[in-house]
C-alpha cells in the first residue's frame, strides 16, 4: 500500500537520537512521522539505571528515560509506529521509505538506526545483561567500584574498556581468545603497565555465572575455558564487559549513501548532512567515539536543525 501524503521528515530510529530529533522536528511544526525500529527506544531499553542523563539527580531506568522521550515528542505532534524499515529509495524525491508493503514518501529523512554492541549469543549472557554484563564500560563503569571486572576481547576496544575500568574496579582481567592481540601496539603496552589489569590468553568465556536472590540477578563469576588444555574453571567476578565492538545498524543503507569501511555513516563534519542533499544521519548510526545517550540526543537536535533549513531552502 502506497501514501498519498508526502511527510515533511520521516525520522528512522528511535533511541535518544531519534526521539530528541522527533522532539525538535515536531515543535518546530514538521510532523515528524517516527518508525521506531527492531529495538524501540534503541540500547537503553536494554539499560538497567541511567546515572549520567543531566537532568536526572537520582538516576532513571533505561526504558523509563525513553518512554518520557517518546512521550515528550508525541506532545508535540510525532508520530511514533512499532514498524521496521525495510529499504528506502533516495534515487528520486520525495524519498520512499518502506515498512513491509507499505511506502512512504517524504521530503527528508534523519537515519537514526543506532548500533549494537556486538555479544556472544549465550543465553547466560542475555539473562545478566544490565545485572552485571554490560557492554559500556563510560556507560556502567561506575556501578562497579572497588569490585572484580572482566572485560571479554582482545582489540582496541577491550584495551580502551579495561583502562577505563581500572579507574573503578580494584582488578580488571582481560580475556582473550587467541595468544596474540589485536589491539594497537600502543594501548597493548599500556594495559600491559596497568597494575590493575591482568591479560588472560588462549581462554574464552563459556558462560556467565550469577545468582537470583528474591528477583535480583547478580553476576558471581565467569566460567572460562583454556581453550589449549581444554580446562573450565571459574573466575569469580561481579562485573563481565563484552569489549569485541559495536556495530552500526545501517545494512539497509550500503550502496546507497556513503558508508565509512566499519558501516557507519559518513557526515559533514560540521552537521548531520550525508551525501545524499535532503538525508541527514545521527547517533551511534555514525558516532563511534562517544556512543552515550546525551551526544546522541545532541545529534538529534542537530539533525532536527539541519533539516528544518533545509526545508525553508525546500519551500522558500
Amino acid at each position: 500500500m502506497s501514501e498519498s501524503i508526502v511527510h515533511n521528515v520521516i525520522i528512522i530510529g528511535s533511541g535518544p537520537a531519534g526521539l530528541t530529533a522527533a522532539l525538535y522536528t515536531g515543535r518546530a511544526n514538521l510532523k515528524p512521522l517516527v518508525f521506531e525500529g527492531l529495538q524501540p527506544g534503541g540500547q537503553l531499553t536494554i539499560t538497567t539505571e541511567v546515572e549520567n542523563y543531566p537532568g536526572f539527580e537520582h538516576g532513571i531506568m533505561g526504558p523509563e528515560l525513553m518512554d518520557i522521550m517518546r512521550k515528550q515528542a508525541q506532545r508535540f505532534g510525532a508520530e511514533c509506529h512499532f514498524k521496521i524499515v525495510s529499504k528506502v529509495d533516495f534515487t528520486t524525491k520525495p524519498f520512499k521509505v518502506y515498512t513491509d508493503n507499505d511506502e512512504h514518501l517524504a521530503h527528508s529523512v534523519i537515519i537514526a538506526t543506532g548500533a549494537s554492541a556486538k555479544l556472544l549469543g549465550m543465553p547466560s549472557e542475555t539473562e545478566y545483561m544490565g545485572y552485571g554484563v554490560s557492554a559500556c564500560a563510560t556507560c556502567d563503569g561506575f556501578f562497579f567500584k572497588n569490585l572484580r571486572i572482566v572485560v571479554i576481547g582482545g582489540g582496541d576496544t577491550a584495551m580502551e574498556e579495561a583502562g577505563y575500568l581500572t579507574k573503578f574496579g580494584k582488578e580488571v582481567a582481560v580475556i582473550h581468545r587467541r595468544d596474540e592481540f589485536r589491539a594497537s601496539k600502543i594501548m597493548l603496552e599500556r594495559a600491559k603497565k596497568n597494575p590493575k589489569i591482568k591479560l588472560i590468553t588462549n581462554t574464552v568465556l563459556e558462560e556467565v555465572v550469577g545468582v537470583n536472590e528474591n528477583g535480583k540477578k547478580r553476576v558471581t563469576g565467569a566460567k572460562l575455558k583454556n581453550v589449549v588444555t581444554g580446562e573450565t574453571y571459574i573466575h569469580e567476578c561481579e562485573g563481565i564487559f563484552l569489549g569485541i565492538g559495536h556495530k552500526p545498524n545501517t545494512d539497509i543503507f550500503k550502496g546507497i549513501i556513503d558508508l565509512e569501511e566499519t558501516g557507519y555513516i559518513k557526515t559533514s563534519k560540521v552537521n548531520t548532512k550525508t551525501n545524499i542533499e535532503g538525508v541527514f544521519a545521527c547517533g551511534d548510526a555514525q558516532d563511534h567515539d562517544y556512543r552515550q545517550a546525551v551526544t546522541a540526543a545532541g545529534s538529534g537536535c542537530m539533525a532536527a536543525i539541519d533539516v528544518e533549513r533545509y526545508l525553508e531552502t525546500l519551500h522558500g
